[in-house]
């Protein structure tokens, strides 16, 4: 009896089946690709997130990860660079992954010229990994008027391609400390809706929440890949799942007009799945972006449950 009562103990301590699968439809031909966050503080945290990242790789093999900011706290000395970045992430780079990073309000601009982290010496940049998909990686700690023309020219040039931003300051965000960035929101999102961007993917709140679309966009905050600010995310009427309590990273998949996501905590646990759909192109309206998205329905491991206030 005491022998079945530990081995009781012990599976009810491991993570379930169900929550370490993989719930990606991993099609062949399709771009997947990882998300962190918030990721340049070295510790226990971080180490288990990039460990997990290599793990998970094995079964879902992405060629690239965005990078939401933040990408070193502290000291930027070339081995500032190595201890914080390149040797917790070695096995992923020895592997080829290419990593893509935009700037956080941590970060100093000499990042651009880092090699391993594709900025080719700029602030802000896009880049097209495969037909169909296009990612804008933006400077959110100084949107200028020398920037917001660069993107309304590289988003109308896109066509029909997905859309995807990412950089630092989250538009909408149900954090205590920092919250929704209005000032960036206000500049940003028209030029958003006017020309159908579809995916925003941010940081510098050190949680994960994924918001309910606003305006036809889906919006994720990602900024707890090596940091974390426990009980600071005070889940509201914008939220559909949050996590303040694990280190996380994301894996993403678009395959056609339906884009997959599954958020993995540093245990190798899934804290969040599901997919949003291009519902096809809308007139221009300050009320909905032009090519907007829908949530699908799909199974999750874990049951959010209707948002707190």
């Amino acid at each position: 009896m005491r022998r079945f009562v530990v081995l009781a103990l012990l599976l009810g301590t491991l993570p379930s089946l169900a929550a370490q699968e993989l719930r990606l439809p991993n099609k062949e031909g399709s771009v997947k690709f990882a998300v962190i966050g918030d990721s340049g503080q070295p510790g226990t945290g971080q180490n288990a997130v990039a460990k997990q990242m290599a793990a998970w790789r094995t079964r879902f093999p992405f060629e690239f990860v965005i990078m939401t900011g933040d990408n070193l706290y502290g000291s930027e000395r070339p081995r500032d660079y190595e201890k914080k970045f390149s040797i917790p992430y070695k096995p992923l780079i020895d592997a080829g992954v290419k990593f893509y990073a935009s700037l956080g309000n941590h970060d100093d601009t000499g990042q651009i010229q880092y090699k391993l982290f594709n900025m080719d010496n700029r602030k802000y940049y896009s880049f097209k990994p495969k037909n169909g998909v296009r990612f804008f990686a933006i400077d959110s700690n100084y949107v200028d008027t020398k920037q917001l023309e660069w993107l309304d020219k590289e988003l109308a040039a896109s066509g029909s391609d997905w859309k995807i931003t990412f950089f630092h300051h989250p538009l909408y965000s149900s954090g205590e400390t920092h919250g929704s960035a209005d000032l960036q929101r206000e500049l940003l999102e028209p030029v958003f809706l006017r020309h159908g961007v579809n995916v925003a993917i941010m940081g510098h709140e050190h949680f994960y929440e994924r918001i309910k679309p606003q305006k036809g966009v889906a919006y994720f905050i990602l900024g707890s890949s090596a940091k974390l600010r426990k009980g600071d995310l005070q889940k509201s009427a914008l939220t559909v799942y949050g996590n303040d309590s694990d280190y996380a990273f994301m894996l993403i998949e678009i395959a056609g007009d339906e884009m997959f996501f599954q958020t993995i905590n540093h245990k190798g646990v899934t804290l969040d799945t599901g997919s949003v759909r291009r519902a096809g192109t809308v007139a221009p309206s300050p009320k909905v972006t032009t090519q907007p998205v829908v949530p699908q329905a799909k199974p999750s491991p874990v049951q959010p449950g209707p948002a707190k206030k």
